[in-house]
């Protein structure tokens, strides 16, 4: 398959674009906090916590303590469960597909605390929640 003229001037100035951006200079796992520490050349940290994390959540300690950077810096390779993560998506919020997006915000609502207990007592009280389309 060959690549046409305006398809590698295309990836060529992409590429360009993504360098000017944060990069990976480091990246170490703190097994204490089980996140993932980045060190970006524009002197920020990142702190991603792993269970957040498509393809880290199920890993162990000792699988997430090897890490990789690409020679760009703008990946992170884990060779002991393959998994890979993209700099500029993480620093964007994203930690993995739209599926698996979907999911960790669907887990924020099942959350259980007195305080969320005791708020729904409180609006029991008052009628409950009001219908949809009430005014």
């Amino acid at each position: 398959m060959e690549i046409r003229e305006d398809e590698f001037v295309a990836a060529n100035r992409r590429g360009r674009t993504a360098q000017a951006g944060p990069r990976a200079l480091s990246a170490s796992y703190d097994a204490e906090n089980r996140s993932v520490l980045i060190t970006l050349n524009n002197g920020l940290q990142l702190t991603v916590p792993a269970a957040l994390v498509q393809g880290l959540e199920a890993a162990t300690p000792a699988e997430l303590e090897r890490i990789e950077i690409s020679p760009s810096g703008l990946g992170l390779h884990f060779p002991d469960i393959d998994a890979d993560l993209y700099i500029p998506a993480l620093i964007e919020g994203w930690f993995g597909s739209k599926s698996w997006m979907a999911k960790i915000g669907r887990q924020g609502g099942t959350t259980k605390s007195a305080a969320k207990a005791e708020a729904a007592r409180r609006n029991g009280k008052l009628g409950g929640r009001p219908r949809r389309g009430a005014a």
